[in-house]
Parts: structure tokens; sequence; C-alpha cells
């Protein structure tokens, strides 16, 4: 069976424990019902990207649905002007980088398993459920993939993290039903789920010229998501897979968390963090840079509590001009645009030994330095997490990792050098395949997809 499928409001499964063999394996074909008219798809909503595929004649096809990119970024601009326009993807992020009055968020798909997806924020002069905002997105999608292939998509399998929530079965399930109800307010009537990383094997296998052993390392956004599966020519076309896929794991860690790493080491100083009061030895309060640093938790600094706060902090600061920068930041509602920044400052880093952060939006001339060892000894709490789960998936399996005859990598987290180092750490004998980054998981869902529904 599936990791689980959701065909009625009334209807709400539980996800299986992921780290069993069975709970990746797909439903057999003709599992759920038919509708006559519609069209199933795969779509993978991801913490920074999405995409959606359908099944062709010839292969599983992603659709351009962004300026004519199949990456769509999965973030939303709702716009203040007369017409509250709604915007999402690469428009929504011009608008914001353009200055455009209106409430930028990305990273829409972290609050999932949260207390914040049934909490409320203000937009203009409506407050609006942060499901609702979900739901938005992955409605413009469907709309958009519909307009694009001329039929209705009223069927989905869905990508989930073998976790949302590490060590709470109960917010897992939560997170999943939260999900399922969004797609059938979209428009899905019939949502099932797979496991990100078994999406991405079954892409993988295409691929494969032999049967093999693999561990398939899906390196999200929020995210870091591991499968053992067997894969080969002789197996890629059963409809039953359940025992091919040997185990999954994974942990709430990924692409934002090294952002958030980054930011705190080399770019928050500069705003004033870690420096000191003017009595005794205390610093300044940190909570407003961890919100700066995180993508879900920016738009908290634009509250209209935390400006007067942090004035009178600036006061007693030693160093009072870098809480200016914090101030002047916050005011002009520019913090997107330093993790955009930090973002990039990340992507060079993989191939470079140092870069350099620019910041003069914020004050003239202003650019921080960063360094390829700074964001390694940054990370070093994460890649042990990644080391320590990809073991336990392996075990799990009931493999060692010499059994273990290649790696697959995908998704964005996967390019960090110490990401990759950490997986390789376990396993250095296994092949390196790099697949798809953004697009692995979305081709693998619509070939489900196809498998499930025809």
């Amino acid at each position: 069976m599936s990791p689980s499928s959701s065909r009625a409001p009334a209807s709400r499964p539980s996800a299986p424990r992921p780290s069993a063999p069975r709970s990746s394996a797909p439903a057999p074909r003709g599992s759920a019902p038919r509708t006559p008219n519609g069209r199933a798809c795969g779509l993978d909503f991801g913490t920074s990207n999405s995409t959606l595929g359908l099944a062709t004649a010839g292969a599983p096809v992603l659709l351009a649905l962004d300026h004519g990119s199949t990456t769509v970024p999965s973030a939303v601009f709702f716009g203040l002007d007369h017409a509250h326009h709604t915007l999402i993807g690469r428009d929504a992020i011009a608008a914001y980088v353009d200055g455009v009055q209106g409430r930028f968020m990305r990273s829409l798909k972290s609050i999932l398993g949260t207390a914040l997806i049934d909490e409320k924020t203000q937009l203009a002069r409506r407050r609006v459920a942060f499901r609702d905002i979900v739901r938005t997105y992955v409605e413009a999608l469907k709309q958009r993939a519909e307009a694009q292939c001329g039929a209705p998509l009223d069927r989905v399998v869905h990508g989930r993290p073998v976790h949302f929530v590490d060590g709470d079965d109960a917010a897992d399930r939560q997170a999943e039903a939260t999900l399922a109800d969004i797609a059938r307010a979209a428009g899905f009537s019939e949502v099932s789920f797979q496991y990100e990383p078994v999406a991405a094997a079954f892409d993988y296998e295409r691929a494969v010229a032999a049967e093999t052993v693999a561990l398939v390392a899906d390196i999200g956004g929020g995210t870091s998501d591991f499968s053992v599966v067997r894969l080969g020519p002789q197996r890629r076309d059963r409809d039953d897979r359940k025992g091919d896929i040997l185990a999954s794991g994974g942990t709430r860690l990924g692409g934002t968390d090294y952002d958030r790493a980054l930011s705190l080491a080399a770019v928050m100083p500069a705003l004033g963090f870690r420096s000191l009061m003017n009595r005794g030895d205390v610093e300044v309060p940190s909570g407003p840079y961890f919100d700066l640093s995180t993508w879900a938790t920016v738009n908290r600094l634009y509250d209209k509590a935390v400006l007067p706060e942090l004035k009178l902090v600036r006061r007693e600061a030693r160093a009072p001009q870098l809480l200016g920068r914090l101030i002047h930041l916050i005011e002009m509602r520019r913090g997107h645009s330093v993790l955009i920044e930090v973002e990039r400052g990340k992507i060079a880093l993989s191939d470079a030994a140092a870069t350099t952060i620019p910041l003069d939006w914020v004050e003239p001339g202003l650019a921080v330095p960063a360094t390829r060892t700074q964001f390694d000894d940054a990370t070093a709490p994460l890649a042990e997490r990644l080391r320590t789960t990809v073991t336990a998936t392996i075990a799990t399996a009931g493999l060692t990792p010499g059994k273990i005859e290649a790696v697959f990598f995908t998704g964005g987290g996967s390019l960090v050098p110490s990401v990759r180092a950490a997986v390789r750490a376990v396993l250095p004998e296994a092949a390196v395949v790099d697949g798809d980054r953004f697009g692995a998981v979305g081709l693998g869902l619509t070939i489900e997809a196809q498998r499930r529904y025809g």
C-alpha cells in the first residue's frame, strides 16, 4: 500500500510508520476509482520549489508552469493595491524585490505539522488562515497545469517527506491530513501520497541497467529523506513494489536550515547579533535574529510590538549602529531580501572557498564575507544528524553500508559539499549518481500516478 491515501473529506487514514519497509510501497494498479473525464498528475509541493507532472505515452513530463520553467518557487505575494492581486512563484519574488507594497511568504510547506497552519495572518484589512494561503498556491499550480494540458486534473499523487515532524506521529499524521484537505479544497477529488525519496527512486530506475540496491538521498528545502530501494529493469513495470522498498527514514532538516546557519554565522553579526549591552556581559536579545534567519518566521518581525522593543534595546547597546541597521531593515520590510542573498551565498560556497554577501540596500557599501570553512563549522551539527539518519535507515533495511551499491542524490540541498560528505562518510564505496535535482521527485510521482490511476 501507499503511505496513505485520501478520497473523501471524511476519510483521513493514518500514515504508517515511515521506518517500516511496507510504508513506502505504491498501491497496486486499479486500487483507486477512475474518473472518466479527468487526468491524474504527480505534484511535488516543496519547501523551496514545486513541480507538477503528467504521464504521456512516452515518458513522464514536468509541465513548464512558471515563465518556461518546470520549477515554481513555493512563494506567494499578496499585493496591497486596490486590486489586492495575488502572485505565485517568480512573479511573487519579483514583486517583493521590486518593492511592491504587499505581503510576501515563502517556504509554505514548513508550517505543515505546526500550530501555525491553523492560525490566521493579517492581509490588508482581512485575516486569512495559513492553510488557505497554501491552498491558494496549490490551486494556482493546478489551474496553470489544466490550462496547459487542456483537461481537468482531478487525481493527484502528492509527495510527502518521510517525516513532516520528527518524533511526533500524531503531528505527522495531522500534517498529511491537512495537506490532503488542502488538495481537495484546491479541486482534486482523489488524493494519495508517496514518500518523496521513493518517488525519486522510480525516476532513477528508468536509467538503471542492472539490478541495484541504492540509497536515495533527497535533500530538500525543509527535510532530508532517505530510502533504501531495490531497483532494476525487470522490476520497474511491476504493479506491486512493496517488496522493493526496504526502508525509509528522514529528518526535518533541509536547505533552509543551512540558510539559517550561514545567516547566523556570517550576516547577523553585522546587524548586532551577539553584540553586548552596556551593563554586564549580556548579549542583545537573540530572538529577532533567529526570526530573520528563518524563512517561515521572517514576517514575525513586522509585528507592531517589535520595533519599539528594538529601539529600547538600541539605547542600551554597546554597538547601537548595528542595531540601527536591523531596525532600518525591518522598517523597510526587507527581511526576506536578507535570506535571498544568504541563499545565493550558500550556493556560491558550493563551488568557491569564499564569497561576499551584499547588503548595500541596508547601508551603502555594506557587505559581509563568508567562507566555506565558516559555513562547514556552522553546519557541523546538521551534518552529524544526516549521518545518523542515513546509518539508521540502512540498519532498518537490515543491511550493512557495504551492501549499498549506489547513492542517488536529488534535491537542491544535495549541492552543498558538506551534505554530500556526510552521506558519503557512511557509504564511502557506493557509486555516486546525481539525478535531476529539482525534478526527480516530481517525475517519480508522475510515474506513480500512472501506476495507480492509469
